[in-house]
């Protein structure tokens, strides 16, 4: 239960990721914010690594491709498509769009590693899906329907597939210390951002140096990515991608009690709604997991 337990500390700093994204959207363009991420989280984590990073060099040279794909897809390109899909869509879409993750990691198992999904786990990623419909269309699950979706959708889609991407290949990650795995990939983030980051200063964009905006920094390189990245990278290893990634599910619900707890929005009957059919995919999902393991 332990990993099931840190992954929910995930998607709780997470959760606040995309309020703050949201939250800053026209303060700090979004290749700038997600430079200035991984640019913080980088050297917030380098001190403690140094030592590590020195010792795995080889085998980190040695498996380049691989880490550089890891850190592309889930490092660079999920948070630069995220940040730049909610310039032009809802936070509601984008948890929607989120929701497909587990599904899409179920599919890229199948694909590149043969990883057959059991007919629980195709339930409970089914069941986790409808409660996060439940919670975005608010009960109302005719709105589907009516659904527009934008350009800013279209890329936090593709922000979804390169997560899923990552979560999927990251049992090939090299056999090396977990923070010296962070610092390269931290760092290959942040060499993917620059150039967009400094081409929005070229364009005119500046950042006030308000207490909020230097808050935001902070919040988003150490939370929801030291601290996340972590416990994600440690959970997968020990849960499987599938139901490591199911988890994303509860980002709606957990935006929910934020909002709750920090901005004293009402909880109404689809939370609690929506609540039961995560939790009871994330449930289901674990038991196939368990019996596949078994047998």
């Amino acid at each position: 239960m332990w990993p099931y337990a840190t992954l929910c500390i995930v998607i709780l700093f997470w959760s606040g990721n995309f309020i703050v994204g949201r939250a800053v959207n026209g303060v700090i363009p979004p290749f700038t914010l997600a430079f200035v991420r991984w640019t913080g989280a980088l050297l917030a984590v380098l001190p403690f690594a140094w030592r590590h990073l020195v010792a795995d060099k080889a085998i980190l040279i040695e498996r380049w491709r691989t880490v550089l794909a890891l850190g592309i897809t889930g490092v660079a390109a999920f948070n630069a498509f995220v940040y730049s899909g909610l310039r032009f869509t809802t936070a509601s879409n984008g948890l929607l769009l989120q929701a497909a993750i587990p599904a899409l990691v179920l599919v890229f198992n199948r694909l590149f590693f043969r990883d057959r999904a059991s007919l629980l786990q195709i339930i409970g990623v089914a069941l986790s899906m409808l409660g996060v419909v439940v919670i975005v269309l608010r009960g109302h699950l005719a709105e589907l329907a009516h659904l527009q979706l934008n350009f800013g959708d279209f890329l936090i889609l593709c922000g979804v597939v390169c997560w899923a991407l990552y979560t999927a290949f990251l049992r090939l990650r090299p056999d090396c210390h977990p923070l010296s795995f962070l610092v390269v990939t931290f760092a290959i983030g942040a060499i993917a951002m620059l150039p967009f980051a400094a081409f929005e200063m070229c364009a005119g964009a500046t950042i006030p140096l308000r207490a909020d905006v230097i808050g935001a920094f902070v919040y988003v390189a150490i939370f929801p990515s030291l601290v996340a990245y972590v416990l994600y990278n440690a959970a997968v290893a020990k849960l499987g991608a599938a139901p490591a990634g199911q988890m994303i599910t509860l980002m709606p619900l957990f935006g929910a009690l934020l909002a709750a707890a920090l901005l004293g929005e009402a909880l109404h009957s689809y939370h609690i709604t929506g609540m039961l059919l995560i939790f009871g995919g994330i449930i289901t999902s674990a038991v196939g997991v368990r019996r596949v393991v078994a047998r």
